[in-house]
């Protein structure tokens, strides 16, 4: 009889830690569930060890270099003695500071957005859950990204606090709470996959690795398949022209960028193709007349362009553009919709409405309707 009581409370035991630990314990590797696999990011890797799982953040700036190591170990467990060098996380995270709105919709996606306590530039958030959630109290509004309120910070007593880094960044007094930065160099990917799959650091963060690896197996799948379908065509790549020209200067993704990479997939001819920058390209209005001038299409993102007189009175020498001329100038309201917030994390999106703009005969149809053709 003893020996039966002394397995049953055993079982019991072992019953109680586990649901202590929570949704926690899907983050280690001998759960049953299988490392994180990472096939497109080039600057994120996922390992698992019992009792903990790594992440590192490879330097964007300095190759070879790592940003930062976490250590991601479930709350309510004892810290196992040989942890590796970094900085230590308890997940799942149930309450964050998140500057980013992209970050933010990501975690809806996951089913974990309860766990956004706090964000910073709340001016600029348009998603109705976070406007809601500042206007009840239930989100905390914790002031500008470049100078957050620490004494509101620490009242919200965040388990992580999501922001992009930028190179040789300083966070300022923020840096210096035990609050662990969780630097998101998503953006810096190459490739629009390769920014994607950084939902599966979010998914281990907030102990929805299952639900990051089934979001990002789609996402992939439905980019591929497009990808595919536009490389097998034989019509003709269009030559495309992005952006404006704004207080003299005119940003255009460099060659390597990930936006070049999409277009290039969505079955475009991008003037800088050849370049070989992974960021943006500051040139002037004359650089952009000479290389894209016979542009086919014209693809603008902007809030205050509505109409081809718009854009002819933002800058009268834009009428030089063949796009202009023949009407093929297509604008992303992005006041109206859900761009930024969107496609970071679901490229394909993106890349079926391009390829629905580029190739209509190829029966390629978008439901995210981005960008649409300029008013007359």
């Amino acid at each position: 009889m003893r020996k039966l009581l002394n397995i049953a409370l055993t079982v019991l035991l072992m019953a109680a830690m586990a649901a202590c630990t929570g949704r926690g314990a899907r983050l280690t590797a001998d759960d049953g569930t299988p490392d994180t696999t990472i096939t497109h990011a080039k600057l994120l890797k996922i390992s698992h060890a019992e009792g903990y799982t790594v992440v590192e953040v490879e330097n964007p700036w300095k190759q070879g270099e790592l940003l930062h190591r976490y250590v991601l170990v479930p709350s309510g467990w004892k810290l196992p003695g040989n942890l590796p060098q970094g900085t230590v996380v308890r997940t799942p995270v149930k309450c964050a500071l998140v500057y980013s709105e992209v970050h933010t919709s990501a975690l809806k996606d996951l089913g974990a957005f309860g766990a956004v306590k706090g964000v910073t530039d709340a001016q600029y958030f348009t998603d109705p859950d976070v406007l809601n959630g500042l206007k009840s109290g239930s989100i905390a509004d914790c002031g500008p990204s470049t100078t957050p309120s620490v004494e509101r910070v620490m009242e919200l007593k965040p388990g992580a606090i999501l922001l992009s880094p930028f190179q040789d960044a300083n966070y300022g007094h923020i840096a210096k709470t035990d609050i662990p930065l969780i630097e998101c160099a998503d953006y810096m990917e190459a490739t629009p996959l390769g920014r994607a799959e950084w939902i599966k650091l979010l998914g281990e963060l907030t102990g929805r690795r299952r639900e990051a690896d089934s979001i990002f197996s789609s996402v992939a799948a439905a980019y591929e398949k497009c990808r595919q379908t536009v490389a097998a065509s034989k019509e003709p790549r269009p030559s495309v022209l992005t952006e404006t020209v704004t207080s003299g200067v005119w940003y255009v993704p460099g060659g390597q960028s990930y936006m070049a990479r999409i277009m290039a997939d969505a079955g475009a001819s991008y003037p800088w193709a050849g370049d070989k920058s992974a960021g943006s390209l500051s040139l002037d209005f004359g650089q952009v007349l000479a290389k894209a001038q016979n542009a086919d299409y014209w693809l603008i993102k902007a809030f205050d362009i509505h109409s081809y007189a718009d854009l002819k009175k933002q800058y009268a020498l834009n009428a030089n553009f063949k796009a202009f001329k023949e009407h093929k100038v297509l604008v992303c309201d992005t006041g109206n919709n859900r761009f930024y917030q969107e496609f970071p994390f679901h490229p394909d999106r993106l890349l079926r409405d391009l390829a629905s703009i580029f190739h209509p005969n190829l029966g390629i149809t978008s439901d995210a309707g981005y960008f649409k053709p300029l008013a007359q």
